[in-house]
C-alpha cells in the first residue's frame, strides 16, 4: 500500500500548481483549467485519508466535490462562450463587462 505522506506531497504540488497558475493566467479557460486542478487535489486528500481510515465519508465527500466541479465548469464555460461572442476575445485582461 502507498504511505499517506506520496498521496498529500501529490496533493500539495497539484495545490501549487493550480495555485500559481490562478494568479498568473490571464486565459479564462486556463484559469478553469487551474481551478479542476485545486479541486482535484483536494479530492485527491479527501479519498486519501479516506482510505487510511476505515472511514467512507472522505470518499462520499469526494463525490459530491466532482459533481460540484462538473458543474462549475459547466457554468463556467457558458459564461466564457457568452463574453467570446460579446468581445471576441477570452483574456479576461480586455473584458471589463462584470465591473460596475
Amino acid at each position: 500500500m502507498i504511505p499517506l505522506v506520496l498521496y498529500v506531497l501529490l496533493a500539495s504540488a497539484m495545490f501549487t500548481i493550480g495555485l500559481y497558475g490562478l494568479l498568473t493566467q490571464r486565459n479564462g479557460i486556463k484559469l478553469m483549467m487551474c481551478v479542476e486542478i485545486l479541486l482535484n487535489s483536494a479530492n485527491i486528500n479527501l479519498v486519501a485519508f479516506s482510505a487510511y481510515l476505515p472511514n467512507v465519508n472522505g470518499q462520499v465527500f469526494a463525490l459530491f466535490s466532482i459533481a460540484l466541479a462538473a458543474a462549475e465548469a459547466g457554468v463556467g464555460f457558458a459564461i466564457l462562450i457568452v463574453l467570446y461572442r460579446l468581445y471576441g476575445t477570452i483574456e479576461l485582461d480586455n473584458i471589463n463587462a462584470l465591473r460596475w
